[in-house]
Protein backbone atom coordinates (compact mmCIF):
# COMPACT_ATOMS: atom_id res chain seq x y z
CA UNK A 1 0.00 0.00 0.00
CA UNK A 2 1.40 3.40 0.95
CA UNK A 3 4.39 4.54 2.99
CA UNK A 4 4.66 6.35 6.32
CA UNK A 5 7.58 8.68 7.03
CA UNK A 6 8.23 9.62 10.66
CA UNK A 7 9.89 13.04 10.89
CA UNK A 8 12.67 13.44 13.47
CA UNK A 9 10.58 16.17 15.14
CA UNK A 10 8.44 13.30 16.49
CA UNK A 11 9.10 12.72 20.20
CA UNK A 12 11.73 9.97 20.38
CA UNK A 13 11.00 8.85 23.98
CA UNK A 14 7.32 9.60 24.62
CA UNK A 15 6.96 7.74 27.92
CA UNK A 16 9.95 9.53 29.46
CA UNK A 17 8.73 12.90 28.18
CA UNK A 18 5.28 12.38 29.70
CA UNK A 19 6.84 11.54 33.05
CA UNK A 20 9.11 14.57 32.92
CA UNK A 21 6.29 16.99 32.13
CA UNK A 22 4.03 15.49 34.80
CA UNK A 23 6.89 15.50 37.34
CA UNK A 24 7.37 19.24 36.95
CA UNK A 25 3.76 19.83 37.98
CA UNK A 26 4.02 17.33 40.85
CA UNK A 27 7.16 18.86 42.29
CA UNK A 28 9.18 15.71 41.60
CA UNK A 29 12.84 15.31 40.67
CA UNK A 30 12.85 15.25 36.85
CA UNK A 31 16.61 14.78 36.43
CA UNK A 32 16.31 10.99 36.75
CA UNK A 33 15.35 9.47 33.36
CA UNK A 34 14.36 6.13 34.88
CA UNK A 35 12.02 7.84 37.36
CA UNK A 36 10.55 9.93 34.56
CA UNK A 37 9.90 6.75 32.55
CA UNK A 38 8.16 5.06 35.48
CA UNK A 39 6.07 8.17 36.16
CA UNK A 40 5.17 8.47 32.48
CA UNK A 41 4.05 4.85 32.25
CA UNK A 42 1.93 5.34 35.39
CA UNK A 43 0.24 8.32 33.68
CA UNK A 44 -0.57 6.23 30.60
CA UNK A 45 -1.88 3.17 32.46
CA UNK A 46 -3.79 5.29 35.00
CA UNK A 47 -5.69 7.12 32.25
CA UNK A 48 -4.18 10.56 32.85
CA UNK A 49 -4.67 11.22 29.15
CA UNK A 50 -4.07 14.96 29.17
CA UNK A 51 -0.35 14.29 29.68
CA UNK A 52 -0.31 12.35 26.40
CA UNK A 53 -0.95 15.57 24.49
CA UNK A 54 2.68 16.64 25.07
CA UNK A 55 3.90 13.83 22.80
CA UNK A 56 4.44 15.21 19.29
CA UNK A 57 3.89 13.06 16.18
CA UNK A 58 4.77 14.45 12.75
CA UNK A 59 4.48 12.18 9.70
CA UNK A 60 4.13 12.14 5.93
CA UNK A 61 1.63 9.74 4.36
CA UNK A 62 2.25 8.79 0.71
CA UNK A 63 0.41 6.52 -1.69
CA UNK A 64 -2.94 6.35 0.14
CA UNK A 65 -6.22 7.31 -1.48
CA UNK A 66 -7.72 10.78 -1.19
CA UNK A 67 -10.75 9.03 0.25
CA UNK A 68 -8.98 7.57 3.27
CA UNK A 69 -7.01 10.77 3.89
CA UNK A 70 -10.28 12.67 4.01
CA UNK A 71 -11.47 10.21 6.65
CA UNK A 72 -8.22 10.91 8.49
CA UNK A 73 -9.39 14.53 8.66
CA UNK A 74 -12.28 13.57 10.93
CA UNK A 75 -9.95 12.91 13.88
CA UNK A 76 -9.52 16.58 14.74
CA UNK A 77 -9.35 16.37 18.54
CA UNK A 78 -6.42 17.86 20.46
CA UNK A 79 -5.56 20.30 17.67
CA UNK A 80 -3.85 18.13 15.02
CA UNK A 81 -2.77 19.87 11.84
CA UNK A 82 -2.18 18.61 8.31
CA UNK A 83 -1.37 19.60 4.74
CA UNK A 84 -2.60 17.54 1.78
CA UNK A 85 -1.23 17.37 -1.74
CA UNK A 86 -2.67 20.20 -3.82
CA UNK A 87 -5.13 19.47 -6.64
CA UNK A 88 -4.65 23.04 -7.95
CA UNK A 89 -0.96 22.80 -8.79
CA UNK A 90 0.07 19.14 -9.01
CA UNK A 91 0.06 17.49 -12.45
CA UNK A 92 -2.53 14.71 -12.24
CA UNK A 93 -2.51 13.66 -15.90
CA UNK A 94 -0.81 10.44 -14.76
CA UNK A 95 -2.22 10.10 -11.24
CA UNK A 96 -1.72 6.88 -9.32
CA UNK A 97 -4.77 5.18 -7.84
CA UNK A 98 -5.86 2.55 -5.35
CA UNK A 99 -7.45 -0.73 -6.49
CA UNK A 100 -9.65 -2.39 -3.83
CA UNK A 101 -8.93 -6.10 -3.41
CA UNK A 102 -12.50 -7.05 -4.28
CA UNK A 103 -12.01 -5.43 -7.70
CA UNK A 104 -8.49 -6.78 -8.16
CA UNK A 105 -9.77 -10.33 -7.58
CA UNK A 106 -12.48 -10.02 -10.25
CA UNK A 107 -10.95 -10.08 -13.72
CA UNK A 108 -13.81 -8.31 -15.50
CA UNK A 109 -14.26 -5.74 -12.74
CA UNK A 110 -10.51 -5.05 -12.69
CA UNK A 111 -10.46 -4.44 -16.45
CA UNK A 112 -13.36 -2.02 -16.29
CA UNK A 113 -11.85 -0.20 -13.31
CA UNK A 114 -8.47 0.28 -14.98
CA UNK A 115 -10.17 1.36 -18.20
CA UNK A 116 -12.19 4.01 -16.36
CA UNK A 117 -9.07 5.37 -14.67
CA UNK A 118 -7.19 5.46 -17.99
CA UNK A 119 -10.07 7.40 -19.54
CA UNK A 120 -9.85 9.96 -16.73
CA UNK A 121 -6.10 10.28 -17.24
CA UNK A 122 -6.43 10.81 -20.99
CA UNK A 123 -9.28 13.29 -20.55
CA UNK A 124 -7.26 15.27 -18.01
CA UNK A 125 -4.39 15.53 -20.48
CA UNK A 126 -6.72 16.61 -23.29
CA UNK A 127 -8.37 19.31 -21.17
CA UNK A 128 -4.99 20.72 -20.15
CA UNK A 129 -3.91 20.87 -23.82
CA UNK A 130 -7.13 22.77 -24.50
CA UNK A 131 -6.03 25.43 -22.04
CA UNK A 132 -8.23 24.43 -19.11
CA UNK A 133 -6.59 25.49 -15.79
CA UNK A 134 -5.16 22.61 -13.76
CA UNK A 135 -7.39 23.51 -10.79
CA UNK A 136 -10.46 22.94 -13.01
CA UNK A 137 -9.10 19.76 -14.60
CA UNK A 138 -8.83 18.38 -11.04
CA UNK A 139 -12.64 18.14 -10.80
CA UNK A 140 -12.34 14.95 -12.84
CA UNK A 141 -10.31 13.24 -10.12
CA UNK A 142 -11.85 10.29 -8.22
CA UNK A 143 -11.48 9.68 -4.50
CA UNK A 144 -9.52 6.55 -5.40
CA UNK A 145 -6.55 8.58 -6.64
CA UNK A 146 -3.33 8.40 -4.64
CA UNK A 147 -2.60 11.45 -2.52
CA UNK A 148 -0.04 12.74 -0.03
CA UNK A 149 -0.37 14.33 3.39
CA UNK A 150 1.94 15.90 5.96
CA UNK A 151 0.33 15.45 9.37
CA UNK A 152 0.90 16.66 12.95
CA UNK A 153 -0.92 15.34 16.01
CA UNK A 154 -0.29 13.90 19.47
CA UNK A 155 -0.34 10.56 21.27
CA UNK A 156 -3.74 11.04 22.90
CA UNK A 157 -5.30 11.60 19.49
CA UNK A 158 -3.61 8.52 18.00
CA UNK A 159 -4.77 6.23 20.81
CA UNK A 160 -8.32 7.53 20.38
CA UNK A 161 -8.04 6.96 16.63
CA UNK A 162 -6.90 3.38 17.17
CA UNK A 163 -10.13 2.62 19.04
CA UNK A 164 -12.14 3.48 15.93
CA UNK A 165 -9.88 2.57 13.04
CA UNK A 166 -8.49 -0.77 14.21
CA UNK A 167 -12.08 -2.01 14.43
CA UNK A 168 -12.92 -4.76 11.93
CA UNK A 169 -15.82 -2.64 10.69
CA UNK A 170 -13.61 0.34 9.80
CA UNK A 171 -12.79 1.01 6.12
CA UNK A 172 -10.26 -1.60 5.00
CA UNK A 173 -7.80 0.99 3.69
CA UNK A 174 -7.91 2.92 6.97
CA UNK A 175 -7.15 -0.28 8.89
CA UNK A 176 -4.11 -0.80 6.64
CA UNK A 177 -3.07 2.84 6.97
CA UNK A 178 -3.20 2.66 10.76
CA UNK A 179 -1.27 -0.62 10.72
CA UNK A 180 1.43 1.06 8.61
CA UNK A 181 1.64 3.99 11.04
CA UNK A 182 1.87 1.59 13.98
CA UNK A 183 4.74 -0.33 12.33
CA UNK A 184 6.60 2.90 11.53
CA UNK A 185 6.30 4.10 15.14
CA UNK A 186 7.42 0.72 16.52
CA UNK A 187 10.56 1.02 14.38
CA UNK A 188 11.10 4.64 15.47
CA UNK A 189 12.00 3.86 19.10
CA UNK A 190 11.69 1.24 21.84
CA UNK A 191 9.33 3.43 23.87
CA UNK A 192 7.02 3.80 20.88
CA UNK A 193 7.05 0.02 20.50
CA UNK A 194 5.75 -0.41 24.04
CA UNK A 195 3.03 2.20 23.54
CA UNK A 196 1.84 0.78 20.21
CA UNK A 197 1.80 -2.81 21.46
CA UNK A 198 -0.11 -2.02 24.67
CA UNK A 199 -2.26 1.05 23.91
CA UNK A 200 -3.24 0.87 20.24
CA UNK A 201 -6.31 -1.38 20.01
CA UNK A 202 -9.94 -1.39 18.85
CA UNK A 203 -12.48 -0.23 21.42
CA UNK A 204 -13.84 -3.75 21.94
CA UNK A 205 -10.46 -4.88 23.29
CA UNK A 206 -10.28 -1.87 25.58
CA UNK A 207 -13.83 -2.43 26.87
CA UNK A 208 -14.04 -6.27 26.77
CA UNK A 209 -17.35 -5.92 24.91
CA UNK A 210 -18.56 -4.49 21.60
CA UNK A 211 -20.40 -1.14 21.84
CA UNK A 212 -21.43 -1.22 18.17
CA UNK A 213 -25.03 -1.85 17.17
CA UNK A 214 -23.82 -4.24 14.47
CA UNK A 215 -20.54 -5.77 15.62
CA UNK A 216 -18.24 -8.19 13.84
CA UNK A 217 -18.70 -10.91 16.45
CA UNK A 218 -15.18 -10.75 17.89
CA UNK A 219 -16.55 -9.61 21.27
CA UNK A 220 -20.08 -9.99 22.70
CA UNK A 221 -22.27 -6.87 22.78
CA UNK A 222 -22.66 -4.93 26.01
CA UNK A 223 -24.98 -6.71 28.44
CA UNK A 224 -24.48 -10.24 27.07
Amino acid sequence: MGTVQIFDTTTRNPITLIGERAGICWGADTTDAAANYKRGWDCITSGHSRTLEFVNVEIALRGYSARVLREWYTHIGCLPSRLQESTRYVDYRNFGYIVPRSIEANREAFGRYVSAMDTLRRTAGTLEKLGIPREDVAYLLPLGMESLMVDKRNLRNLIDMSRQRMCNRALWEFRELFRDISCALVNYSEEWGKIVNTQFMPKCEALDYCPEKHGCGKYPPKGD
